[in-house]
């Protein structure tokens, strides 16, 4: 396999850590975006497909304004569900390899102890269904497909929990997070790692297929996600307001969240020979790139 790997989602923020990992590895890519390939066209994908002759087709477009797809269900439906379903068809017709990226919102949180790839899906929302949805069709395209759950993404690229947290401890003398949901956070870095491990694998010509967990090292609640990073930052801005713990009911939000996010990403490291860091170490990691890149990307970023 001689091409490159094709990325669906170049714009977003796991499109973006692997666009930049891909690079410094020397690992050939071609990313598109919506504007450039919507997935919700099956001609767009189609064609791209035809062009790039990948080796690998990631699809990490999706749409995931949880709580907006309460009220835009066919939206988040055309991406997540009929657009992952294109680009996972269009790659069983180019005989290519498919890495799908999907959610921990395709479970309830009711379990108790991390969820393994066996679980039973059960959608709390339009956003967990349109994810479940998209799942349900990239694995009846062909079975040369990837399916990888993760949660609780973060990291120095677009709109995320690390980034409103730093912007709120800059700008609020007090902030209140939700603290009976757990979960593991997990790194873009980590993420796009992974992938590139799973490309590792098909090169080698190992069969890699199926449904795969993976999340960061280590289990929290969003209440000690945003305390570990006020703390740390606070070694920069000297700003450190306290977080008070909240519960769900205290934050009403139009989508219901999982009480319990966690992923066991035990299967992915025995199949793949990767485990993410510890979340705290992935953390730090990115907010020192944020404040370490200079003023013209935290700006951009609207942390300044």
């Amino acid at each position: 396999m001689n091409g490159p790997i094709l990325l669906f989602g170049a714009a977003g923020q796991v499109g973006r850590e692997l666009t930049a990992l891909a690079q410094a590895r020397g690992v050939s890519l071609r990313g598109v975006t919506r504007e450039t390939a919507d997935i919700t066209s099956p001609q767009a994908v189609e064609a791209a497909v035809a062009d790039a002759k990948p080796r690998l087709i990631v699809n990490a477009a999706a749409y995931t304004a949880v709580d907006r797809a309460e009220g835009d269900d066919s939206a988040a439906t055309a991406v997540n569900a009929a657009g992952a379903g294109n680009v996972a068809r269009a790659a069983a017709a180019a005989n290519v390899p498919v890495l799908h990226l999907s959610t921990d919102y395709v479970f309830d949180g009711s379990k108790t102890g991390a969820y393994v790839e066996t679980d039973p899906l059960a959608p709390l929302g339009v956003y967990g269904r349109s994810k479940a949805g998209g799942e349900v069709q990239v694995r009846a395209a062909g079975p040369n497909a990837v399916i990888l759950r993760t949660a609780w993404v973060y990291g120095p690229y677009g709109n995320n929990f690390l980034k409103t947290m730093l912007r709120l401890a800059a700008s609020q003398a007090r902030l209140r997070v939700v603290a009976d949901q757990h979960g593991c956070p997990t790194s873009t870095a980590d993420i796009a790692e992974a992938i590139l491990a799973v490309n590792h694998a098909l090169i080698a010509g190992q069969a890699a297929r199926g449904v795969f967990h993976f999340a960061g090292s280590g289990v929290t609640t969003w209440h000690g996600f945003a305390e570990a990073i006020v703390d740390y930052q606070a070694q920069r801005t000297h700003k450190r307001p306290p977080v008070d713990a909240i519960t769900t009911a205290d934050y009403p939000t139009p989508a219901r969240r999982p009480a319990n996010s966690a992923l066991d990403s035990g299967l992915f490291a025995r199949t793949f020979g990767f485990r993410a860091k510890p979340w705290p170490e992935r953390m730090r990691e990115a907010i020192d790139s944020l404040f370490d890149t200079g003023g013209a990307q935290r700006k951009a970023e609207g942390l300044s």
